[in-house]
């Protein structure tokens, strides 16, 4: 009877896992990594979450909703000369070229345009600064306090940084809205402006992690290899973050993996939610308004008390 009774233990112990075992967190190459809820803003694992550093492309993330938001994806948008001169990497746009605003957000998201931003920039915002306005105040009302843009490509300049909790807020944000998850999480994309294929950088969504939905690579010098991505595993919503990670790909899938085996929190101790009559989106919009109607000259100087 007694040998009966451990022998029962035992198949017990040996079904069951100790939580330990499935709790057991990644280990990640990124200074800086944030594996975030996406429904409910909660984190989930954090290293170094808060600390202000270099993001290089995935700056993108904030000129793509940005545009979206703000834009009519028909537009036609010329490209300026100083489109074609910005460096790095590039949709290979020529002066005076004539692309729509949807056809730039892909190259902006897909290929990580730089001359994508600078056209766009200059389309929404009336010049590349008047948009970097419109992006520090979007920065303000997503609560992203530890960020600060210069540049709607993410080159680098020491002004010109934020966090991995900020980004994984951002894309939070942007994931909501489903032109921009559809350009996210595409991979291949053709203009009509050109004859070949646009294949997206994200090799997470591209080919080596199924559950990937979206995201955006980046990298400079100065910045290292920084990556956000989203996954969806049996209707969990995860958004992770890297920064200086050596080995993002890797970094993100053990995040995802390590997620997804999380129970969910029914309250979520950091969450963010927006209405579309909020006061401060409608200052947004009306900053947008602004910059056409009185142009760079008026608006620089143009303040507008809260």
């Amino acid at each position: 009877m007694r040998l009966t009774k451990i022998l029962l233990l035992m198949s017990v112990l040996i079904i069951i896992k100790p939580p330990s075992v499935l709790a057991a967190e990644p280990y990640v190459s990124a200074q800086n990594a944030i594996l975030m809820d996406q429904e409910t803003g909660e984190v989930l694992y954090e290293v170094n979450g808060d600390e202000q550093t270099s993001i290089a492309s995935i700056t993108k993330i904030m000129t793509a909703i940005i545009a979206i938001e703000l834009g009519v994806l028909s537009d036609e948008i010329e490209t300026s000369e100083l489109a074609t001169l910005v460096e790095g990497s590039s949709i290979y746009l020529e002066q005076d070229e004539v692309m729509t605003l949807e056809d730039l957000l892909y190259g902006l998201l897909l290929r990580s345009g730089n001359d994508a931003a600078i056209a766009i920039s200059e389309h929404i915002g009336g010049s590349e600064e008047g948009f970097v306005f419109l992006m520090n105040e979007k920065a303000k009302w997503l609560g992203m306090t530890n960020s600060h843009f210069t540049n709607p490509h993410g080159l680098h300049d020491e002004d010109h940084y934020s966090t991995a909790y900020d980004m994984a807020l951002l894309m939070k944000y942007a994931m909501n809205n489903k032109k921009f998850q559809e350009i996210s999480g595409t991979k291949n994309y053709q203009s009509d402006n050109r004859t070949y294929l646009w294949k997206n950088k994200n090799r997470l969504l591209t080919d080596l992690y199924s559950y990937c939905t979206g995201g955006k690579t980046g990298y400079t010098k100065n910045a290292g290899r920084t990556l956000v991505t989203t996954a969806n595993k049996d209707d969990r919503y995860l958004i992770a973050v890297t920064l200086n990670a050596p080995n993002d790909w890797e970094d993100h899938k053990a995040m995802f993996e390590w997620g997804f085996q999380q129970n969910s929190s029914t309250t979520s101790a950091i969450q963010t939610t927006h209405e579309e009559n909020d006061p401060k989106n409608v200052l947004t919009y009306l900053t947008y308004t602004l910059t056409k109607i009185l142009g760079m000259n008026q608006f620089n100087t143009f303040h507008i008390s809260r």
